[in-house]
């Protein structure tokens, strides 16, 4: 992967990312994985902007469950991105292929921040972050090899692809994690307003609007929306207030850029305020 830095540094730097774009970076990236247990290659400098990377191990979690984490260490002022990146971000990667005794991993992510530069809007975490990854055995009786194969961007004034090859031993023993708990702490609370939703076909995807029966904040209100079982790129939302109620609306445009069946119950929404992350899934009507 290092040969190819300069170049997609300048590219992702200057440029937003459409669906075909971003798919074509996580191809680059998969091509350039170098599995770090292969003795018989050398050892490849650290991307610029990336000083750590690893899988944390962190004790019991909730129903029987154990916990992990995947945590990313930047260099002051660097950014890598939330799972619904925005405009010009580049989506993380997470898959946990390979690993043993595992039945399920399920990522955990804290509320994230937005960015704006050069007119673009990003959403991402800066200087680094902690994702807890909620770990259930097929044996509770045995530990579990937890292997992930992860793909992000970071980004200064240049952007990189990054891939990775982790893996640690999840036992459930031992105390619980502090980092991992800070940052359980940060996710979005889930909550279930009423939020009635209309979709329109467009020329490339479909463009949704919901209006949420929520509070107001004091302060600005950020909404971001996605389908939560399907990946697609999705427009910067246009939101507004009516009184008690928060309208946003948002193109949905699917890797063929064409018309789909939107389901409504898909839908994803994380608003970020002065009153806290909060999250809410589904349309009520």
């Amino acid at each position: 992967m290092t040969r190819l830095l300069p170049v997609m540094g300048i590219l992702l730097g200057c440029c937003p990312l459409g669906v075909a774009a971003q798919e074509a970076v996580a191809q680059i990236a998969a091509q350039e994985q170098v599995t770090p247990q292969d003795a018989s290659m050398p050892a490849l400098p650290t991307p610029p902007g990336l000083e750590q990377a690893q899988l944390r191990a962190g004790g019991k979690g909730a129903n029987g469950t154990r916990m992990a984490a995947l945590e990313i260490a930047l260099a002051p002022g660097w950014k890598t991105y939330w799972r619904s990146p925005g405009d010009a971000g580049i989506p993380p990667q997470i898959q946990f292929t390979g690993s043993s005794n595992l039945a399920s991993a399920v990522v955990h992510w804290p509320a994230p921040e937005v960015f704006l530069s050069s007119g673009m809007r990003t959403v991402g975490y800066h200087d680094g972050v902690v994702l807890p990854i909620s770990v259930t055995p097929k044996d509770p009786g045995k530990p579990v090899l937890l292997k992930a194969d992860v793909m992000i961007g970071i980004c200064d004034n240049i952007c990189v692809p990054v891939s990775l090859q982790l893996q640690t031993e999840v036992s459930g023993d031992g105390a619980p994690d502090p980092k991992i708990q800070a940052a359980l702490a940060r996710e979005p609370r889930k909550i279930d307003p009423q939020t009635r939703c209309e979709t329109e076909p467009t020329r490339d995807g479909v463009r949704l609007t919901a209006r949420v029966d929520l509070p107001p904040a004091i302060g600005t209100e950020n909404a971001l929306l996605e389908l939560a079982s399907r990946p697609v790129w999705v427009s910067e939302a246009d939101s507004h207030r009516e009184g008690g109620t928060l309208v946003t609306s948002a193109d949905f445009v699917p890797p063929d850029a064409k018309p789909f069946d939107l389901d409504p119950s898909d839908l994803r929404i994380t608003v970020l305020s002065d009153r806290g992350a909060v999250e809410i899934m589904g349309c009520t009507e």
